[in-house]
Order: structure tokens, then C-alpha cells, then sequence
């Protein structure tokens, strides 16, 4: 009788750890593949200064003439400089073409270009004076920007006016360096080379709002946030294939910054649209410092690289990053992960979600060995290594130990995707040292004309993942582990 009643508590005992061990597993799945929420640090993104005084600084009063023929921009600067003095405000300007180069913001101001307003970037180099910033991944001298916010606080530029940078005649440039240095076996250095001005710099500066603007034609990239904290980005439309294709034209690079708000925003260029960047290589890894607690939500991507581009500057490392609410048309990727085997850092902690794609490339595009001639620096022979600029060198200096350059992609959840016309589903191709692990997709639902292929990754978790494909593929699944679709 004891032994009777011994095996059946037992047996009891034993159905019970079960259940517990089937319920644990099945709220351990239902947690990876819960809806997210919105973390709380998503609150305390963004510029925290609201509002301006309401002192007017009038550019015109100050000599400016809107002609779009005049340059402008000694009396812009003054109205700026005016305004500052007297511990900020607003300017303004008449209706009309402000011919204009590089104009600095100061602390306090907000450059407000109404309706009828348009800010024309000169077509001139040398109305752009070099200054130390950090330009694709690395600090060098480069031409200012046609807008710059450097060391300040709380200032800003809004308005439903127009900034045409007139970016054509630098794109041409460009091109016609890159036949020549591409022949040389220099592709990885031209980039750096051809010192194109980017339209808006916000650098080592906080409390910045830019709002409600159209930006047109950059001569490189459109928006750059490098170094600084608690920018906000709001409403505004970036139009860089008008009249032409420029290379390089990102439209918003968020650079080695933080706290970062980016919502209802239009974006057709002819690089990344939203872009994440935190340093390359050698001098990257010197700096050491991520991209962090970023929003972007509710925007729009048309042509260009990435509707949410992470890297290929990911030295720093990239973390906290919640993009929602996006649509794409003609995109080439929806999600873009890039690196190279001597940028190092690591991306991680990234939720990519509620995303619509219309058309366009790949919608999961990861690649830490991405684009090598531009990526790898060699120096040619013939050239002596002493006699070499400065930016040169830093792009050259070797990245030790080797696995310091190894990047690593990790924590990475995308959910709720819905893409229709996309050449292909996934294209996520690692390396031998770089493993893509754990990824969590739910609720995609794709209409490609392939499936696309993992290779070296480890733990991807897939639930209602639903691939159609028009070749009448499969996701391919190579080199990996616990990866099933």
C-alpha cells in the first residue's frame, strides 16, 4: 500500500515539473515573440528646449538681398551673430532666393525660413571654409556645412521654406575623381578626397530642434548629428534626386550621438535614408562612441539604400534603437546592417517594426564584410607612406589584434513587415568570425521575386514568417545554427 501510494505521488510529482517545464517553455516562446512595447527610455528622446524668444532678427535689415544673385551670406551670419548677442530669438527673412555659404548658428537661435523663403548653397568651394569634424567615419578637415549648429544649445532651424544646396556641380566632381582614382586602385580613399559640403551639420551640440524644411540637392549628405544629444528632427522633406542622382546623398546620418528623435519625415535620396553611424576602422575604435537611444518613426523612405541603415561606420557600436511606423517605395533595402571585418563595435538591441514596403530590394539586408574596394585600404605602389594627407593615414593604420575589427550583429527583433514587389525576402550573408545571432522575426508577410538566403547565423526565431516568392524558392539556410524558418 505505502509503495502504491509512494509511486503515484511520484507520478504526480513527475507530471507536475513537466507541466511546469511546458508552461516555462511556452511563456518563454510567447515572450520572444510578444508584440513589443515601446521601452521607456522612447520618452526622453528628442530636444528638450521647446521654445524660442520671440525677439526677430530680420536678415534683409542687415544687407541681405534676396535676389538669389547677391551672396548673402556676411549678412545672414551678422543677423545670427545680432541675435545671439542678445541671448537669442529668432531670424527671419523677406520672401525671396538667399544666395548664401556657410552660415553657423549660434546658442539661442533659431533660423526660421518661412513660406516664400528659399536658402541657395553656393556652387562655390571656397564659400565653405574647412573646419575639424568627422566625415565617413573619421575626424579630418572638411568643408563646413551649408548650415552648421557646432557647440551650442538649444537653437534650430525650422520653417516651411526651401534649402536648395545646388549640390550638382559637386556630384560632377566627384565623379570625374572617382574615373581617375578607381583606375589607380584609390577607390577606398576618394570618398574623403572629393570634399563635398553637406547641407545641415549638428555637432557636439544639444537641445537642437529642425523642423518643417524642405532640403534639396546636397552636394554629400543632407542631415549629419555627430556628437551630440537630444536632437529632434521633425516633419521635414529631403528631395536629392532633383535633377540628378548625387552619390553620397544620405538624408539623415545620426553620427556617435544620443537621445535622438526623428518622426514624419519624406526622404528621397540616392544613398541611406535614415542612417546610424558611429565611426570607422582604426580611428573609430580611437573615439569609441555609439549611437544610442535613437527614435525614428512615422517617415517616409523612396529611392535610396536604407529605409533604417545601421552602419557600415559601426566602430562605436550601435544600440537602443526603436524604428516604427515606416514605409518604403522603390527602397533597395527596407532594414540595411552593414559592416566591414576592421570596423569592430557591435550592433545590438535594435527593434525594427510596423514597416511597409512597397517595392524596392531586400527586405533584411545584413553584411558585415559590405562593399571591400571601399571598405579595405591598401596603398598602392608608388606612393610613400610619409608623404601621404593626413586622412590618408588614419584610413590606413591596421586595426590589432585582427579580432578587434570583427563586428558583431546581435538582439536584433523585427516584426509586423508587410512588402510587396521586393526582389528579395532576406539577404543576410555573415562571415566565418562574425556570426548574426539572434535575430526575432514575427509576422512578416513578403511577396518577392526570391526568398534570399542566412548563412553564419545562430538562434533566428521565425513565427508566422510567410515568404512568397515568385521563383518559387525557399529561404536557404547555410553555415548556421538553430536557425529554422
Amino acid at each position: 500500500m505505502f509503495t502504491c501510494c509512494a509511486n503515484q505521488i511520484y507520478a504526480e510529482e513527475t507530471m507536475k515539473r513537466l507541466f511546469l517545464l511546458m508552461l516555462g517553455a511556452f511563456l518563454v516562446n510567447a515572450y520572444c515573440f510578444a508584440q513589443p512595447t515601446a521601452p521607456s527610455w522612447t520618452g526622453k528622446v528628442g530636444n528638450r528646449n521647446k521654445t524660442f524668444k520671440t525677439n526677430k532678427y530680420k536678415v534683409n535689415d542687415f544687407g541681405a538681398i534676396g535676389d538669389g544673385k547677391n551672396l548673402a551670406t556676411k549678412a545672414i551670419q551678422k543677423a545670427i551673430d545680432a541675435c545671439a548677442l542678445k541671448g537669442g530669438g529668432v531670424v527671419v527673412f523677406a520672401p525671396g532666393e538667399y544666395l548664401s555659404g556657410s552660415l553657423f548658428i549660434k546658442s539661442g537661435v533659431n533660423l526660421q525660413l518661412d513660406k516664400g523663403v528659399t536658402l541657395l548653397g553656393s556652387q562655390n568651394i571656397n564659400d565653405y571654409p574647412e573646419i575639424d569634424t568627422r566625415v565617413a567615419g573619421i575626424e579630418m578637415r572638411w568643408p563646413a556645412a551649408l548650415i552648421n549648429l557646432q557647440n551650442v544649445e538649444k537653437a534650430g532651424i525650422s520653417g516651411a521654406g526651401l534649402i536648395n544646396a545646388q549640390g550638382k556641380p559637386f556630384w560632377d566632381m566627384y565623379w570625374a575623381m572617382r574615373k581617375d582614382y578607381d583606375a589607380k586602385g584609390l577607390r577606398w580613399i576618394v570618398d574623403y578626397d572629393a570634399k563635398r559640403p553637406r547641407t545641415v551639420l549638428v555637432e557636439a551640440s544639444k537641445d537642437v530642434s529642425i523642423t518643417g524644411i524642405t532640403l534639396q540637392q546636397a552636394g554629400f549628405w543632407t542631415v549629419q548629428i555627430l556628437y551630440s544629444q537630444y536632437v529632434t528632427v521633425d516633419g521635414i522633406t529631403i528631395q536629392n534626386n532633383m535633377g540628378g542622382h548625387g552619390p553620397s546623398t544620405d538624408g539623415i546620418d545620426i553620427d556617435s550621438s544620443s537621445w535622438i528623435l526623428v518622426q514624419n519625415c519624406d526622404i528621397d535620396c540616392n544613398d541611406d535614408n535614415f542612417c546610424l553611424k558611429a565611426g570607422r576602422d582604426w580611428d573609430g575604435l580611437r573615439v569609441n562612441r555609439p549611437t544610442e537611444y535613437v527614435v525614428i518613426r512615422n517617415s517616409i523612405a523612396r529611392k535610396g539604400a536604407g529605409m533604417l541603415t545601421l552602419g557600415s561606420e559601426t566602430s562605436g557600436s550601435i544600440r537602443h534603437v526603436w524604428a516604427t511606423g515606416l514605409t518604403g517605395y522603390g527602397t533597395g533595402n527596407a532594414l540595411n546592417i552593414k559592416s566591414a571585418k576592421t570596423r569592430g563595435g557591435v550592433v545590438e538591441d535594435c527593434y525594427f517594426g510596423n514597416i511597409t514596403m512597397n517595392g524596392g530590394g531586400n527586405v533584411i539586408q545584413v553584411n558585415p564584410n559590405w562593399n571591400p574596394t571601399y571598405s579595405y585600404s591598401t596603398l598602392p605602389a608608388g606612393y610613400n607612406p610619409d608623404s601621404i594627407p593626413p586622412h590618408w593615414t588614419k584610413l590606413l593604420q591596421p586595426v590589432t589584434p585582427l579580432s578587434k575589427g570583427i563586428p558583431i550583429f546581435r538582439n536584433i527583433y523585427i516584426y509586423n513587415i508587410k512588402a510587396i514587389g521586393v526582389k528579395k525576402a532576406i539577404n543576410a550573408i555573415g562571415v566565418q568570425n562574425t556570426v548574426l545571432s539572434h535575430f526575432k522575426l514575427k509576422n512578416l508577410n513578403i511577396s518577392s521575386a526570391t526568398a534570399g538566403t542566412i548563412d553564419f547565423g545562430r538562434d533566428w526565431i521565425f513565427e508566422d514568417v510567410n515568404i512568397s516568392a515568385a521563383d518559387g524558392t525557399k529561404l536557404e539556410v547555410k553555415n548556421s545554427e538553430n536557425v529554422r524558418p
